[in-house]
């Protein structure tokens, strides 16, 4: 197993495919956690087989980060089998820890391949010191706390344990302790512990008041047009919380989302990235930038909150009614290659775009800029005046030269009608 020098913090991000990936590590996460086709808990993430395993690996080794991959189910007996040669192969890929939830899978990798690396789930949801003493004597090396710790609890913790924590700072949150739900199991047979999760807690349901004792109905609580009733909670965001979270003595940083598009993992990650930068560069002169803030406003998610860091949630974080918000831009597209003579960058489509609309260009070597798209070309270079086709690939002129991998977006906002052509 190739050897990476080991960062002064971890920042982990999602990864449902290869492309999802090499983003995250593109735009600075220092690891990256994913899932092969058995024992996680993902099953509609995409996925890798253990071809891909072994090319997302070398890709993140050749930049200095490493590959974790989920193996988190709760394992019924019909789950275990062939689980040692799953992990032998995952040894043979090179991965660097595998995330663990079950003593059974825990301990049939701790005696069949001891050499590969564990880290224990947040779906064991640990959140006390003698617990992750406990999991670090069975061989543990991290620990993924709960998401219902605090950072009180966090501290307490780590002045008591020598393994390394790991914390969930941005992404999706669950409305029990996460990994103890079994609404997705009871509403459509479907278990939520073993990769089947149909996120009940998301739905919408109306909500009914008491039995009307003359009618012998229950009345709806809600009237129409009003909002409806969701368990779910509010997105976890700890953006401005990072200099605690340090201090608290959480090692790695990890982002949710896993089925999220390379646009959220590319704007979030790399948000992310410049935050923890800017702290471990000068933590005594640290000041957060609301532009950071604004940047993770810019894909769609729901409402923002700390979770549980600062003790129990209420109603603030919880989402009633709306379930997002909506973003001010489009992912565009993705940059495969660039002409610096023409100025010319081929993009693969993602949303359609046209000439004259307002356009911003992110990557992880550049800062922000914006520009209004003045032409566009089929791959044969004839001229268009719209990019309406999924997957299209198109040139598009550009005011500054990008690279593969930026990324272009449209704002809403700008859209002007052009009835000229090129």
């Amino acid at each position: 197993m190739e050897t990476i020098e080991k960062p002064q913090i971890e920042l982990l991000a999602p990864a449902g495919n290869l492309e999802k990936l090499k983003i995250a590590v593109l735009y600075g996460a220092d690891a990256v956690y994913i899932g092969g086709q058995k024992f996680g808990l993902r099953s509609k993430a995409g996925n890798f087989t253990m071809e891909e395993i072994a090319k997302g690996v070398r890709f993140a080794h050749d930049h200095g980060a490493k590959v974790y991959v989920a193996t988190n189910i709760i394992a019924h007996n019909d789950d275990l089998s062939g689980l040692a040669e799953y992990g032998k192969e995952l040894v043979a890929c090179g991965v660097d820890a595998a995330i663990v939830a079950d003593p059974a899978i825990l301990t049939t990798f701790r005696q069949e391949v001891p050499e590969l690396e564990i880290h224990l789930s947040t779906q064991s949801s640990t959140t006390n010191a003698h617990a992750v003493t406990f999991w670090a004597k069975e061989g543990v090396t991290r620990v993924v706390l709960a998401r219902e710790v605090t950072m009180d609890d966090i501290t307490a913790i780590h002045r008591d344990v020598k393994v390394e924590l790991e914390t969930f700072i941005h992404g999706a949150m669950c409305s029990s302790y996460s990994g103890r739900c079994v609404l997705s199991n009871h509403m459509t047979n479907r278990d939520a512990n073993r990769g089947g999760c149909a996120q009940s807690c998301r739905w919408n349901y109306q909500l009914y008041a008491d039995e009307d004792e003359s009618e012998g109905l229950a009345m709806m609580a809600l009237q129409s047009g009003q909002d409806e009733f969701t368990m779910g909670s509010k997105d976890l965001c700890m953006i401005e919380q990072i200099p605690e979270l340090l201090q608290a003595g959480v090692y790695s940083l990890k982002i949710e989302g896993r089925m999220k598009t390379i646009h959220y993992i590319a704007t979030v990650v790399g948000t992310y990235r410049k935050a923890i930068d800017a702290y471990l560069a000068a933590p005594d002169q640290y000041v957060f930038q609301p532009a950071w803030y604004d940047e993770l406003m810019k894909v769609t998610t729901r409402d923002f909150s700390t979770g549980f860091y600062y003790g129990n949630t209420n109603n603030a974080s919880q989402v009633y009614g709306s379930t997002s918000t909506v973003s001010e831009v489009d992912f565009a597209g993705v940059v495969l290659d660039y002409d610096e003579q023409t100025q010319l960058a081929l993009i693969e489509q993602r949303n359609a775009f046209r000439i004259g609309q307002e356009i911003e260009w992110i990557g992880p070597h550049r800062e922000l800029f914006s520009q209004t798209i003045s032409a566009i070309y089929s791959e044969d270079k004839t001229g268009l005046m719209q990019s309406n086709v999924p997957l299209q690939k198109v040139w598009v002129k550009t005011d500054a030269p990008v690279r593969p991998y930026d990324l272009m977006r449209t704002k809403k906002a700008a859209m002007i009608t052009v009835s000229t052509a090129i």
